[in-house]
């Protein structure tokens, strides 16, 4: 019914009841019935972003954001320092410690004794980067890859550090990156969350609380849904036994009329948000099982991500699994891969670690150019932290820990207008320090957004009295980095 033709002396209980769903509900009515017209108002469409456009034009669409949970030691993998080798097993000197603090774990050693890798290093592709003999299939993409080896943060511990990362904040209770995203810019498809996680299964050394994906103080539709391994890939998404589809559009029609009569009288905007998640779960209960149903997939797929790929839950599935739900213009996918946190045993430790990423992350690199999605797919690889240059606990041979470094570590990007084959930043002779170009957390956040054309300074939310963004008070986009 076009609202021209409303009775404008009715009151307003009248209206919502007249119109049953309300503006927020008909929007949502509109979006299930897939209304071709379009007519749904784009103001009442929960699933649309707060921002009418981005303010500048984007060069990413999508986020595929690899988070190596742990914090991945970068000089076993990427940050090759020889002198290390060289001074293997000496105390590291004052001069380059500089009094910084230390974790527990290793305040009260009697000395910290300097951890060369055991590892070789070599220079690949035309960029010469540096790379391990851990990651052979990513030392194949080495010019795909931008790698910046200056990042640092303040947190030295997991949980605040990893907080940091995906929030902007070490304490809880900001929205997480995907679910500003989600805020800004809205969802690209109907039938699926703007923002899904996957988590590599068999791998949790440091908990992975759902907060990380969390809304924060932002209306709960923007929430990262879990996708999960196994039978049910999003926990009480079916319908239960003796419940028909029929049964549950009636439920959820005559659900969104009580709400919309709820709306009416507290104006609470988190009501609509209800009913819009409980019709993304209404749709979702075909578009997931499509998603998640890789058995179509040539032969030639499971080649190139490897055996594992067939295995529900790896890292290797979920990232042809990340391919898949790019293709459907999900807005941020993020992967975590657990298992990075290496006090001790850390050779044998990140030779597992390392095998679980290294085919898997060259293949999805791969299969998003080969397909025309890695243009406007950005692809971000790393951990909340770097590891110590001197050993924790004993030091041998053939064995080492390192314990949590957040003066610098390193990270890498792909795709989405970042510059390929480049190493940006630098550290110190012993990879203790950033020398050249240092990049804060914020400044990769403030990137990140740059590339989905969201000025990291505008898009803000005010809550308890003030703005809150992102990237909160700082942040810079790494121009430098841009292609």
């Amino acid at each position: 019914m076009n609202c021209a033709h409303v009775n404008f002396e009715m009151n307003r209980r009248d209206f919502f009841g007249r119109f049953a769903l309300g503006l927020g509900g008909a929007a949502l009515f509109g979006l299930m019935r897939g209304d071709a017209s379009g007519a749904v108002p784009a103001a009442a469409n929960p699933f649309k972003g707060i921002l009418d456009s981005p303010h500048f034009a984007p060069r990413a669409k999508r986020i595929i954001y690899l988070f190596m949970s742990g914090g991945p030691s970068q000089m076993d993998l990427f940050d090759y320092k020889p002198l290390l080798n060289k001074m293997n097993g000496q105390d590291l000197p004052a001069s380059v410690r500089m009094g910084q603090r230390l974790t527990g774990m290793s305040a009260n050693q009697a000395t910290l004794p300097i951890a060369g890798s055991i590892f070789k290093f070599a220079q690949h592709g035309q960029s010469g980067a540096w790379i391990s003999e851990l990651m052979p299939w990513t030392a194949k993409m080495a010019d795909e890859l931008c790698f910046v080896k200056s990042l640092h943060t303040e947190a030295i511990n997991h949980d605040p550090a990893i907080t940091f990362f995906q929030t902007g904040s070490q304490l809880a209770g900001r929205p997480s990156m995907g679910a500003w995203l989600s805020y800004g810019l809205g969802s690209a498809n109907q039938n699926l969350p703007a923002f899904v996680v996957l988590i590599s299964k068999d791998r949790i050394d440091q908990p992975l609380y759902a907060r990380l994906w969390g809304n924060g103080f932002l209306p709960s539709i923007h929430q990262g849904v879990q996708f999960r391994s196994g039978r049910d890939p999003v926990l009480y998404l079916a319908n239960p036994d003796g419940v028909s589809g029929a049964s549950r559009r009636k439920m959820l029609d005559r659900l969104a009329e009580l709400h919309a009569l709820q709306f009416q009288d507290l104006g609470d905007p988190e009501i609509n948000s209800r009913v819009a998640q409980y019709e993304m779960a209404y749709r979702m209960q075909t578009s997931v099982p499509d998603v998640m149903d890789i058995s179509q997939e040539p032969e030639s797929v499971f080649e190139l991500y490897g055996p594992e790929a067939k295995n529900p839950g790896t890292f290797a599935a979920n990232c042809l699994l990340a391919r898949r739900l790019a293709e459907r213009d999900v807005r941020f996918i993020q992967l975590y891969h657990p298992g990075w946190d290496h006090h001790g045993n850390l050779p044998n430790a990140i030779r597992k670690e390392s095998k679980d990423v290294d085919q898997a992350g060259y293949a999805l690199i791969t299969d998003l150019k080969q397909r025309g999605l890695l243009d406007d797919t950005l692809v971000v690889w790393g951990g909340e932290f770097g590891r110590t240059n001197y050993s924790q606990g004993k030091l041998t041979a053939t064995d080492y820990g390192r314990d949590h470094h957040p003066r610098c570590f390193t990270a890498w990007l792909a795709g989405g207008g970042i510059k390929p084959g480049l190493t940006f930043g630098a550290t110190d002779d012993y990879g203790y320090n950033v020398v050249q170009d240092p990049v804060h957390v914020h400044d990769l956040q403030a990137t990140i957004l740059n590339q989905l054309g969201i000025d990291h300074e505008k898009l803000t939310y005010k809550f308890q009295g003030r703005h809150y963004r992102l990237t909160d008070v700082h942040g810079r986009v790494v121009r430098e980095i841009l292609a």
